[in-house]
C-alpha cells in the first residue's frame, strides 16, 4: 500500500535534519519515476526543480544553460496520479527555485510548499495570474456548445472515490495563448531572485512567447473555418485550447485520464458518435486506451492520439519531440475531425 503524503514528508525532513542540504537529490531512474532528469550539458551553480514536462519546458526554454532544470516526473508517469516520494521530497527541499502548474494539478503541492525554506527555495505557480475554469460537480454531459461561454463548466462526471478530484481545470498549458502566461509568470519569478540574468533570461522567455504566439496563430488559421467543431477525446483535459478556438470537446472521463466513465455516459457517447458521424476517437498514450477503443469498434470509428502533454517518453525527448512539435502533431490529428 501507497505510504500517506503526511509519512513521506516526515521521512523526507528528517533525512534533510540529519544529512544536511548538500547532497545531489536527483532521482534519475528510481523505481518511483521521481526522475529529477539533468538534461543540460554543464554544471550549474543554480538548481530549479519542475514537476512534469510543460512546465520543464517552459522553465528549460527561459534559463538555458545558466540553471540546472530537473524535472520530478517523468514521460510515461500520469501526474494527475503521482505522489512524491522522500527522495523527491529532499531534491525539492534542496533546490533554489520549485516551478509548478497548479494545486490543481499538482495536488500534494501544498503539503510540500508548508515545510520549505522559501527564502532558499523560490516556489513558481506558473498559474499565479491566470483565472481557471471551474469544474462542474453535476453529471451534465448533455449540453451542445458549452465551452464558449464566459463561466466555461468542462464536462466531468466525478466518480466517488476519486483521489485527486479537481475543483478547479489545470490544463491552461494545452491552449497556447496561457501558456504564454505562464512563461512570463515562470520569468518574472526566476528574473526578480537572480536579476543578473534579466537581460538573458526575458530575451529567451520573448523568444519563447513568440514561438507560442506562431502556434496559437497555426491553430487559429487551420482551425477557423472547419463546420464540424466537435471531438470525442479520452478525457477533459481540452477545456481551455476548445474555448480558444471555439471547439466543443466531448470527454469520455473526466479531468483524469484513469477515470472510468459511468455505462451511462458510454451510451450517450456511443449516441452521439453515431448521430454525428465522428469518424475519430482521441486517446492518450500515457493512459489505458480500452474505453476509446471499444467506443471507437463500436461505432466504426478510428483511433487517433491526442496528447495532453502530460508526459513525453525519453525516447521521444532524445529524437527532438518537444511542447511545439506535440502540439503541431495535436493540430494535425485535431483537423482528422474537426472540418
Amino acid at each position: 500500500m501507497k505510504k500517506s503524503l503526511k509519512t513521506v514528508l516526515i521521512t523526507a525532513f528528517s533525512a534533510l535534519a540529519l544529512l544536511g542540504c548538500g547532497n545531489n537529490t536527483s532521482d534519475s531512474g528510481n523505481g518511483n519515476n521521481d526522475s529529477a532528469d539533468d538534461t543540460t550539458s554543464e554544471q550549474s551553480d543554480i538548481s530549479i526543480v519542475t514537476t512534469f514536462y510543460p512546465m520543464y519546458y517552459f522553465t528549460k526554454g527561459i534559463v538555458g544553460d545558466d540553471a540546472d532544470v530537473s524535472m520530478l516526473i517523468s514521460g510515461g508517469t500520469e501526474p494527475h496520479d503521482y505522489e512524491p516520494s522522500a527522495k523527491a521530497v529532499a531534491g525539492i527541499t534542496d533546490a533554489d527555485a520549485f516551478v509548478y502548474n497548479s494545486e490543481y494539478m499538482e495536488t500534494w503541492v501544498p503539503s510540500i510548499v508548508d515545510g520549505l525554506d522559501t527564502e532558499k527555495t523560490t516556489v513558481i505557480e506558473a498559474t499565479k495570474d491566470i483565472d481557471l475554469m471551474e469544474c462542474s460537480e453535476e453529471d451534465d454531459h448533455d449540453h451542445e456548445g458549452e465551452g464558449h461561454e464566459d463561466e466555461d463548466h468542462d464536462d466531468v462526471e466525478h466518480e466517488e472515490g476519486h483521489d485527486h478530484e479537481h475543483e478547479f481545470d489545470p490544463h491552461v498549458w494545452l491552449d497556447p495563448v496561457l501558456a504564454q502566461q505562464e512563461v512570463k509568470t515562470i520569468t518574472e519569478a526566476l528574473v526578480a531572485k537572480y536579476p543578473e540574468y534579466k537581460e538573458a533570461w526575458e530575451k529567451n522567455s520573448d523568444e519563447l512567447v513568440g514561438k507560442l504566439e506562431d502556434l496559437n496563430q497555426k491553430f487559429e488559421t487551420e482551425l477557423k473555418d472547419a463546420k464540424n467543431r466537435t471531438f470525442v477525446t479520452q478525457h477533459a483535459a481540452f477545456g481551455y485550447l476548445s474555448k480558444r478556438y471555439d471547439l466543443i470537446q466531448q470527454p469520455i472521463a473526466g479531468l483524469s485520464p484513469e477515470e472510468e466513465p459511468s455505462p451511462k455516459r458510454v451510451a450517450e457517447l456511443k449516441e452521439f458518435v453515431d448521430e454525428n458521424q465522428i469518424s475519430v476517437i482521441y486517446f492518450e498514450e500515457n493512459a489505458t486506451s480500452a474505453v476509446s477503443e471499444t467506443l471507437a469498434k463500436e461505432t466504426g470509428a478510428k483511433t487517433e492520439v491526442l496528447s495532453p502533454l502530460e508526459g513525453i517518453s525519453d525516447d521521444d525527448l532524445a529524437k527532438g519531440v518537444d511542447y511545439i512539435t506535440v502540439m503541431e502533431q495535436n493540430l494535425e490529428n485535431l483537423k482528422l475531425t474537426i472540418k
